[in-house]
């Protein structure tokens, strides 16, 4: 598959837009409500449908059936990238206007760390071609352990990140509005802002750990493993607002999602040294495996309504006072040339200090 360097470039910056124009939609911090996160949803997934026939039409039928088989993967284990998330904002109490915010950065990084893996694993399967059979037992127990762990949370509280954290960097125990760093009494402090951020980056690198070895044994092609992993990851803020709180509802999708694992894993095994698995009949297996989990998980739990996840009745964090965020200094600040009350013998005359 021939992909000329400009349409890299192209792919970069429509992504760039689409992020630009997501952003200045959500500039004003606000509860995202179900319609405009479903309106969201449909035009992520209208864009990355579209994108899929652009493929299809330009590189062929193969690419094109591999492209939405990589989609469908990733979009399909990024559901349970919403329920963590789900778990993790409610744990902190991260008020709801605030958390597209962070989720908006979390993708900008997750793009960044995704594609970091992408250029690796190309790389690594280029120049040890037994690295497929590393990937290939990697998740075939990931599969395993998704299905023993099926009922097992994240406990965010116990996370390792989140304690080495609070054990380097300074920080507030009280949100200030969307700020991620403020400065008080001279000191630039951290906010539970920043920590939440954190642990949402962290926690999508070890799903990525699992996601990008499966979409490679879908396709070889870091164009299609890069653009199938970006367009299902630009909508997964929209997705995370429409689901949050249907969690409690999609009881079988953590075993559907293991299945795909396990699948994708005895695929790659056989297209090594035994037999190519034509992508249709890929694309078929999961759509079906995703499709069962959902409408399996649905119908056990028809009859129940949006519910949220029961939050902490003591949470880590709260809301900073008035007075507290009046005490907030601007984070930075020009040096500038100080005057005669400033002015000190022996002394340059001369102060800057960056506040926040």
């Amino acid at each position: 598959m021939d992909v000329p360097l400009w349409v890299w470039f192209a792919v970069l910056g429509a992504i760039l837009v689409m992020l630009a124009v997501d952003l200045v939609a959500h500039r004003k911090a606000h509860v995202i409500a179900v319609r405009e996160a479903a309106v969201w949803s449909a035009v992520w997934v209208a864009l990355g449908v579209a994108f899929g026939a652009v493929v299809w039409r330009v590189w062929g039928s193969e690419a094109g059936q591999q492209y939405f088989a990589g989609y469908l993967i990733e979009k399909s284990l990024a559901v349970d990238n919403v329920f963590v998330w789900a778990i993790i904002f409610t744990y902190f109490a991260v008020p709801r206007e605030f958390q597209h915010r962070v989720l908006f950065l979390g993708v900008v990084g997750a793009l960044i760390f995704r594609g970091a893996f992408i250029a690796a694993g190309s790389v690594l399967i280029a120049s040890f071609s037994w690295i497929l059979y590393l990937f290939a037992a990697f998740l075939l127990y990931t599969g395993y352990r998704m299905i023993r762990q099926r009922n097992e949370h994240l406990d965010p509280e116990k996370s390792r990140a989140l304690r080495l954290f609070r054990r380097w960097v300074p920080m507030t125990d009280a949100y200030h509005g969307q700020r991620f760093l403020i400065r008080k009494g001279g000191v630039v402090l951290a906010t539970p802002l920043l920590a939440v951020l954190v642990l949402v980056e962290v926690t999508d690198i070890v799903f990525a750990v699992d996601s990008i070895p499966a979409i490679f044994a879908v396709t070889s092609e870091p164009f299609i493993v890069f653009t199938a992993n970006a367009f299902a990851i630009l909508g997964l803020r929209a997705m995370y607002f429409l689901l949050a709180d249907l969690i409690h509802r999609f009881v079988y999708l953590k075993i559907g999602l293991a299945l795909v694992l396990i699948w994708v894993g005895i695929k790659m095994i056989l297209k090594i040294d035994v037999f190519y698995i034509p992508t249709t009949v890929s694309l078929a297996v999961v759509a079906t495996i995703i499709g069962v989990s959902i409408f399996a998980s649905l119908r056990a739990t028809r009859g129940q309504g949006r519910k949220a996840i029961e939050a902490p009745t003591d949470p880590p964090f709260r809301m900073a006072t008035p007075e507290e965020l009046a005490e907030v200094e601007p984070l930075w600040r020009r040096g500038r040339r100080s005057g005669d009350d400033d002015a000190a013998p022996g002394g340059s005359g001369r102060t800057s200090v960056l506040t926040g």
